[in-house]
């Protein structure tokens, strides 16, 4: 057997564990992606996302990663200087596409498992110096949920400022808002909590933004909000999309619709209290700064020196894994996913085999 025809069930922060019956989802027959078979099924899909999203504005799909729309979000929405939010490794690569688009954009940097306080953005913006705010809600490579619904409180006082929103892996785990929190494009993408194959982002744009981008010269192509709209327009999209994945969407939306928002954010909290006075009790430390720990990952600080690799290894025999740390924190710390379609009772047969692992103290 080949090492991917082995499955491996992910506690990993994505790709996530795609389940049974939305692998058979994405195995639906092709249609042609401008035909009406597909306009409906993207009528449809864009209409329940506006659902779990809490908004009214456009929705748009992308046959990318996210780090596509931080480019969009680059082109389309930068005119003056950006001030990117860094606590981690993604939010840092955010900051790196601005510049690498030729765009002016300082760094509020905070060590890599605090927060982004709003009185900290507040100073920054206080300056005039600004029009656009990169903000990455849920900081994947540390476990971090920065402080989103407080931050949008002081984005009130900046209406000509764009709060730009990387919610990659919060969205659909954790409460995002977007029309009540008033954010300008809210992006992410499927393999985190949407629990679906990689190859699709989401994201949505609002009234104020399409008002920046107009002003905008070199929005490019493939990314250029008015293409997208143009299309929508015809429920379609600008070039060829990912069907496969939009199938599974489409079936996806509706499960977390019958299971309903609330509850879905609450089976998500309850698997992270679960990991995390699992990690405590074990005498680890949890990474994130105290009151800003993720629902949809912990990070989990190796203070108690294991060798993180040998788990994994141990545990891949078992026919499941989790994730090392990432970046500079690789060998500090562990990550432990508990998103997307994921239930308490398998949080705990994973935390089981950990303690047959680490044995006792």
């Amino acid at each position: 057997m080949k090492s991917w025809e082995k499955h491996i069930k992910l506690f990993i922060p994505g790709p996530v564990e795609v389940y049974p019956d939305m692998l058979k989802e994405v195995g639906r027959p092709m249609v042609g992606h401008r035909s009406k078979a597909f306009q409906d099924l993207f009528a449809d899909t864009t209409e329940k996302l506006k659902k779990i999203l809490f908004t009214e504005n456009d929705v748009f799909l992308s046959t990318s990663s996210a780090t596509g729309v931080w480019e969009a979000c680059v082109r389309n929405c930068i005119a003056k200087k950006a001030l990117a939010c860094v606590n981690g490794a993604f939010s840092d690569k955010w900051h790196s596409v601005a510049l690498k688009n030729g765009k002016e954009a300082d760094s509020l940097e905070v060590d890599w498992g605090k927060a982004i306080k709003p009185e900290m953005i507040d100073e920054k913006l206080s300056t005039g110096e600004y029009d656009a705010l990169l903000f990455v809600h849920n900081e994947t490579s540390t476990g971090v949920a920065n402080p989103l619904y407080e931050v949008a409180e002081v984005m009130e006082k900046y209406p000509d400022v764009m709060f730009l929103v990387d919610a990659v892996s919060s969205v659909t785990g954790m409460k995002v808002e977007v029309d009540k929190l008033g954010i300008d494009v809210c992006l992410a993408s499927v393999q985190k909590a949407f629990a679906l194959p990689p190859g699709l982002a989401i994201f949505t744009v609002s009234k104020k933004a399409y008002e920046k981008a107009e002003k905008i010269k070199n929005r490019g192509y493939y990314f250029d909000f008015f293409v997208f709209k143009k299309y929508l327009e015809k429920n379609q999209t600008p070039t060829t999309p990912s069907i496969p994945q939009i199938y599974g969407l489409n079936k996806q939306l509706d499960k977390m619709l019958e299971e309903g928002m609330e509850k879905r954010f609450e089976r998500h909290k309850e698997m992270a209290d679960y990991t995390r006075k699992w990690a405590v009790e074990r005498g680890f430390e949890l990474f994130p700064e105290k009151g800003y720990e993720s629902d949809t990952l912990t990070a989990v600080t190796n203070n108690k020196g294991i060798v993180v690799a040998d788990v994994i290894k141990k545990l891949e025999e078992k026919g499941i894994t989790i994730s090392n740390g990432y970046g500079d924190i690789k060998e500090k710390t562990f990550r432990i996913a508990h998103m997307g379609d994921t239930k308490l009772d398998e949080i705990k047969e994973l935390l089981e085999m950990m303690n047959e692992i680490l044995g006792g103290g």
